[in-house]
């Protein structure tokens, strides 16, 4: 997916100025349907997974062909949002068809125990004089919406969630830039027959009450090899939380399944500075994947950029919590006005159950530009989902700049890792660990447990890094003939951990 495009352009609808009248048409509702109740989505996608699988049908050729710069003509007008004017707490936007978004995706409202539609409408959008003339017919439909509160200044509703494409969402915290993504479910990721991308086709809204904080979203999703119910219980703040519980139908045998998956960008930082001739000093979304697994090791894993594809499973038990951090938080760590790596959000997910035995899985995959998303994390189950069964599972996510300290007390962490050659030979590693109040006056006291079997490597010597004004370890390997090498580092006092847990991959280029 060009994910960068995709976010620049979302910025770019909500910023650009109406040019329509002030008489705007607003999102209207048709008639009450059916009752809705906890029970109806799940239902529905019990049912749905028991017919054979029918694609939903696509909107007319010219909307598909829409290019980027002519999609950007047309966007919703913030005086056209659902609630606007009333007591409610939320704000509701809906995006276009068209581009990279060729389905259409059914919408309700649901207010006293009954669901009634979102109706379509294209005056709700506005559009350049350059935009061409196309076809509307009964296929078009919003492809999807945009969620907007009071987070900083009373009246003033600002975007905080966002779920468009596919079974994609995304979130930020108060005053954040959208970065990393999240996936309903992930389907054969990394698989050598391709990825399938499961669809939300459809979203109700429970309408808030107008004192709440929160808003209740529930998604259908359609695909293949299954079907899904979702349930997300969204609270905006500084942290936001979004409380996920999901019911899954296989139609089939479900052999690679990602439960809670992450899709993120990383293009380079100092681990492989050599390779990419450029101005910033680092380009990517998030730099680690965090882990606490179920044996209470708290694991931290730096993002790569190889040149072919790594697939990474950290087999484990019922883990704690695990998920796509962006440590680095200063401009300075990246050096754009434009992009504001910095400013981007971390999630870290935390079970609402037991998940049993199974292994957070990391794809690394090839990029040679920050467009594309290159970085993939789920939670992959040991045992198949067998064709007809159900799967019911839970998890909170929260996404914001230090999202972990909100749920779990962590070690001392690991704050940037560099990588490169010496001039006397080998390849020198240098981790960078936070201050705290357990890190000893006298860093002599530290024990270093340090292993990389494949290559000969050096002890390793600790000193304080006077910026951070935590301990710096620095060692040398010798690669020889190693094409890869895996590393694990852990600092120790008095026999019990210090610091996260260290893995590295190291590839030769």
């Amino acid at each position: 997916m060009i994910r960068r495009d995709v976010l620049k352009m979302l910025a770019a609808l909500a910023a650009l100025p109406s040019a329509a009248s002030s008489e705007e048409p607003g999102l209207t509702l048709g008639e009450p349907g059916a009752p809705f109740g906890p029970d109806t989505v799940t239902n529905r996608a019990r049912i749905l997974a028991g017919k054979p699988y029918t694609p939903r049908p696509v909107i007319p050729q010219g909307w598909r062909d829409l290019s980027y710069d002519q999609y950007r003509q047309i966007w919703f007008d913030g005086r056209n949002a659902l609630w606007e004017g009333a007591d409610s707490p939320q704000r509701v936007d809906v995006f276009p068809p068209g581009l990279y978004f060729p389905q259409a995706v059914a919408m309700y409202v649901v207010e006293n125990g009954t669901a009634r539609p979102v109706t379509f409408d294209m005056g709700v959008f506005d559009t350049t004089d350059q935009f061409p003339d196309l076809p509307v017919d009964e296929t078009l439909g919003y492809s999807g919406l945009r969620l907007r509160a009071e987070l900083e200044k009373q009246g003033i509703f600002q975007e905080y969630a966002v779920f468009q494409g596919a079974s994609y969402f995304r979130g930020i915290g108060n005053g954040e830039t959208y970065g990393l993504s999240a996936r309903g479910l992930a389907l054969k990721t990394g698989d050598p027959e391709g990825e399938e991308f499961p669809d939300f086709t459809a979203f109700w809204l429970e309408r808030p009450a107008a004192d709440s904080t929160n808003i209740v979203l529930h998604a259908l999703l359609d695909s293949p090899s299954c079907t899904g119910a979702y349930r997300f219980d969204i609270t905006h703040g500084p942290v936001l939380q979004m409380k996920v519980r999901a019911t899954l139908f296989a139609r089939e045998e479900l052999t690679h399944v990602g439960i809670a998956p992450l899709t993120s960008m990383f293009l380079f930082d100092d681990t492989m500075r050599q390779r990419f001739s450029d101005f910033r000093p680092a380009v990517h979304d998030s730099d680690g994947l965090l882990m606490h697994n179920g044996g209470g090791e708290v694991i931290w894993r730096p993002l790569s950029n190889p040149l072919s594809l790594q697939i990474s499973s950290f087999v484990d038990n019922n883990p704690r919590g695990f998920g796509l951090l962006q440590r680095k938080r200063k401009f300075s760590d990246f050096n754009d006005l434009e992009a504001l790596y910095h400013n981007r959000p971390a999630v870290w997910i935390t079970p609402g159950e037991d998940w049993g035995p199974g292994a957070v899985t990391l794809v690394e995959i090839p990029a040679d530009l920050e467009i594309y998303d290159n970085i993939v994390s789920f939670w992959r189950p040991a045992k198949p989902l067998a064709a007809g069964s159900e799967h019911q599972m839970s998890y909170t996510m929260h996404w914001g700049a230090d999202p972990v300290a909100v749920t779990a007390d962590v070690p001392v962490k690991v704050l940037n890792t560099a990588i490169g050659g010496r001039m006397e030979g080998g390849i020198v590693v240098v981790i960078d660990f936070a201050d705290g109040p357990d890190v000893p006056e006298d860093l002599a006291e530290i024990e270093v447990v340090l292993r990389g079997g494949e290559v000969s490597l050096t002890p390793g010597i600790i000193q304080r890094n006077p910026e951070t004004n935590g301990p710096r370890l620095a060692f040398t390997f010798q690669p020889e003939d190693a094409q890869s090498a895996e590393f694990r580092v852990q600092l120790r006092l008095r026999d019990e951990p210090l610091s996260e847990v260290w893995l590295y991959r190291w590839t030769a280029t």
